[in-house]
């Protein structure tokens, strides 16, 4: 069973680990959207405390780490085209899985618990961004209902902009 769940301080360490694991699947892939500055420990410290970090549980065990923020995110206000969704919306950032939860579609399960959070919160929108060289991202948004919508500058670089309407 898949559960999607606030992560807790006891957690902070797992989900660095999937995040770092995340950055080098990233430079595996060729690009490089986490630098070794971003994200840190200390950012999965301050989600964890900020209550917006989350753990999707394979049968109890932490297998992937993301942060859900419907504070919504000041870098998006400025996009290179045109949001579809109005707000309030989600934001979904950091999203990774452990490596050996990759390729069992966990990604497309993990949008579907994200997407009854939100609803179950009365947010019916949710935006994304990631970097233009991120294609298995980019591939995974799509296919899970998203559509790029234009560019943010987010981490100091372009990024694509992608919303969704629940």
């Amino acid at each position: 069973m898949n559960t999607l769940e606030k992560a807790r301080e006891s957690d902070i360490e797992r989900c660095y680990a999937i995040i770092d694991a995340g950055r080098a699947f990233q430079k595996e892939q060729g690009f490089v959207q986490w630098t070794d500055d971003y994200p840190n420990i200390d950012t999965i410290r301050a989600d964890v405390r900020d209550g917006i970090g989350y753990t999707v549980k394979v049968d109890g065990t932490i297998a992937g780490y993301m942060c859900i923020d419907f504070g919504g995110e000041p870098a998006y206000i400025d996009i290179q085209g045109h949001w579809q969704t109005e707000e309030p919306y989600a934001v979904v950032h950091r999203m990774a899985f452990a490596n050996e939860f990759r390729g069992i579609g966990l990604a497309d399960e993990t949008f579907r618990l994200i997407d009854a959070l939100c609803i179950s919160n009365g947010i019916h929108s949710i935006r994304v961004d990631t970097d233009p060289h991120n294609l298995r991202m980019q591939h995974v948004l799509e296919k899970n209902g998203f559509v790029c919508r234009g560019i943010v500058i987010f981490q100091g670089s372009g990024k694509k902009a992608y919303d969704k309407a629940l």
